[in-house]
């Protein structure tokens, strides 16, 4: 009969792993697995190798960044809605910055390749919505919008949690969004308002 994996052992690994790599400390077999209480077998138990603990903090990255998106709460405002999840992006990533290094590692297939994809079809049907509301011009690409905005949240999260920039270049969210959103047809001082009010990374999106 097979034996009934443990979930917190499975967490455990990938949160020491993600401890690891925030203390620049090297995550082999043993190193990983020091001072848990768990054995080296553990690791094969439940991931199958060290190619499958990175795999499972990829899929633990995008899963805790879904939890994220699904947490903002629509409002009657479109563009609002697409900043604040730009902003739930940032959040997510400054609450975990070790498991968002480990999300864009390509090196590594993800457990459900879909996780990735679902992150930008938030931003579409954002994207969508203010199409429909008359926000964005009729000619204006919902995947390619979404994609300009998801890379400018990306780039600034790079910068911040992983890189060179201080925490509050993450206000240059707000000029960049707007500029792109006004490029899109929205009227800009509208749009720098709608953009103000849901670019807030950190906080809650739930009122």
């Amino acid at each position: 009969m097979a034996r009934t994996k443990d979930p917190a052992i499975r967490s455990l690994l990938i949160e020491r792993a993600a401890q690891m790599l925030r203390m620049r400390e090297p995550v082999t077999l043993r190193s990983l697995v020091a001072g848990t209480g768990v054995s080296t077998m553990a690791v094969y138990t439940y991931f199958g190798g060290m190619d499958g603990l990175w795999k499972a903090m990829r899929q633990e990255g995008f899963t805790r960044l879904a939890a994220k998106l699904e947490a903002v709460s629509m409002s009657a405002d479109p563009v609002r809605d697409l900043a604040a999840l730009g902003a739930a992006y940032l959040s997510n990533a400054l609450a975990a910055p070790d498991l968002y290094r480990v999300m864009f590692d390509a090196g590594f297939e993800l457990e459900d390749a879909a996780a990735a994809d679902e992150t930008l079809h938030c931003l579409v049907v954002a994207v969508e919505r203010a199409k429909a509301a008359g926000r964005f011009r009729s000619d204006v690409d919902p995947l390619e919008l979404a994609t300009q905005s998801w890379a400018i949240g990306h780039g600034l999260a790079s910068l911040v949690v992983t890189g060179p920039l201080p925490h509050r270049a993450l206000a240059h969210g707000v000029p960049m969004l707007t500029a792109l959103f006004t490029s899109s047809g929205d009227d800009h001082d509208r749009c720098r308002q709608s953009v103000e009010l849901g670019w807030r990374p950190g906080t809650s999106r739930r009122q």
